[in-house]
């Protein structure tokens, strides 16, 4: 089996002492799923020993009932339970979540002939991506799944599926997104989308900039949203400023909100037409999802710039990060990583690294209706611990990481670094496992 591909050997248990001396690379471990097995890990505690925070205290966290019980300095915290993980090293983080992925489509760049929509397939491929995901540190996941064409709601129910299987593990999402909702053909669209809602589907998608009447598409999804209550979450590549005008003036009194995204458009606007259709979007209260990675394949590789950021942000845009196409015809490669979309942020995007950090984490879990995450008591335990000493340097080199999900650890990535044995080595005491040495 690849290293691209998530493995799952014997489960561990919920606690440990420090990291596998794995190689890097390895997916997250699987514990057995079901329900009362999750219920009874989120009510033992946990106790994470020796974590660094960004504001650099060293600090124990007990964990307990699926949110942190306490925080308190190293050594502080007796824990009634044995279950601890040693975090020496570690940078302890609200955990990141995926606010854009495509499962059904996820893994499908490689493969051989037609890419099958079958049931099980999907279902497996979402399923991987996920995990995929998780290995990560995206304990959360809002996963764009189209319907309609031949393949109807197939690919819905396989990653609704894939949901089910994974209760325990991520919490993942899923958005319908219908190719036409006008005219004739548009009809049948809109009863599949209806369908789908009633499946399980607790997002309404799609992408108005494909449809023949980009108007009356926006009209139909708002519509049937305000009637279930559910969040708006469309693909547009954000270059038209008349349409997103008019969405954001139909948009604007919509609860639980609209999300729009990855409007790379936007960037390639004058300045003052950019300016202004952010003031109007910022007015209506819609957010924006970017993907710094570049487009999906839902809007055909439009373009491969990323929406402007800072421009957005300084309108008040709430902005959030995802990740976008995984190995599919929207991005042959990709990692499916938020750590590495927060890195392009900060190296492109002209973001400073805890703002590039918190668009992957609070910005994306807000922009998914999840509640906030900080690393103090009273809060969901979701966490991500990271080998380093601050975000700058663990975006730079995320490879050791320890996932926690409704206070458990779900999944662990261990990469070991070290050098030949030479001479220049031992000299200059080269660090291993990318630690970094504290200076003179």
């Amino acid at each position: 089996m690849s290293d691209s591909q998530p493995q799952q050997p014997s489960p561990f248990p919920p606690g440990g002492r420090g990291e596998g001396g794995g190689g890097g690379g390895q997916g997250p471990r699987r514990p057995p799923g079901n329900a009362d097995a999750h219920a009874a890990a989120e009510s033992t505690t946990l106790l994470l020993c020796g974590a660094r925070l960004t504001d650099g205290r060293t600090v124990d966290v007990r964990l307990g009932g699926g949110r942190i019980q306490a925080v308190g300095t190293a050594g502080s915290l007796p824990s009634p339970a044995p279950a601890r993980v040693d975090l020496g090293g570690y940078l302890l983080l609200p955990a990141p979540a995926e606010p854009h992925a495509h499962g059904d489509t996820a893994l499908t760049a490689d493969g051989e002939g037609p890419v099958s929509y079958g049931t099980d397939e999907v279902q497996r491929r979402a399923t991987e991506a996920a995990l995929l995901q998780l290995g990560h540190g995206a304990t959360a996941v809002r996963s764009h799944v189209r319907i309609g064409d031949v393949h109807g709601l197939g690919p819905l129910e396989a990653v609704l599926q894939a949901r089910r299987s994974l209760r325990g593990l991520t919490d993942l999402t899923t958005v319908a997104v219908p190719r036409l909702l006008t005219g004739a053909a548009g009809s049948d669209g809109l009863a599949m989308l209806r369908d789908a809602v009633k499946m399980g589907a607790s997002v309404i998608g799609g992408c108005p900039d494909l449809d023949p009447d980009p108007t009356g598409f926006l009209e139909a999804v708002l519509e049937l949203a305000a009637e279930h209550g559910c969040p708006v979450d469309l693909h547009t590549d954000g270059d038209d400023p008349g349409r997103l005008a008019r969405l954001a003036a139909m948009a604007g009194g919509l609860r639980p909100g609209v999300t729009i995204g990855p409007c790379g458009g936007l960037s390639r606007l004058p300045l003052d037409v950019a300016h202004r259709a952010a003031d109007q979007l910022a007015v209506a209260g819609v957010r924006v999802t970017c993907l710094p990675q570049g487009d999906c394949a839902a809007l055909e590789r439009r373009g491969l710039r990323t929406a402007p950021v800072r421009l957005l942000r300084a309108a008040g845009v709430r902005v959030a990060a995802g990740s976008g196409a995984l190995r599919d015809a929207g991005n042959p490669v990709g990692r499916g990583d938020p750590l590495e979309a927060a890195f392009l942020l900060a190296s492109q995007g002209g973001l400073r690294a805890p703002e590039a950090y918190a668009s992957v984490s609070g910005a994306a879990r807000e922009a998914m209706g999840l509640p906030e995450v900080r690393v103090e008591a009273g809060f969901p335990a979701e966490l991500l611990a990271v080998r380093g000493d601050r975000i700058a340097g663990v975006l730079s080199l995320a490879y050791s990481r320890i996932v926690i999900h409704r206070g458990r650890v779900v999944a662990r990535t261990s990469a070991v670094r070290e050098y030949c044995d030479s001479a220049v080595a031992v000299a200059l005491d080269l660090p291993r496992q990318g630690r970094v040495e504290p200076g003179p």
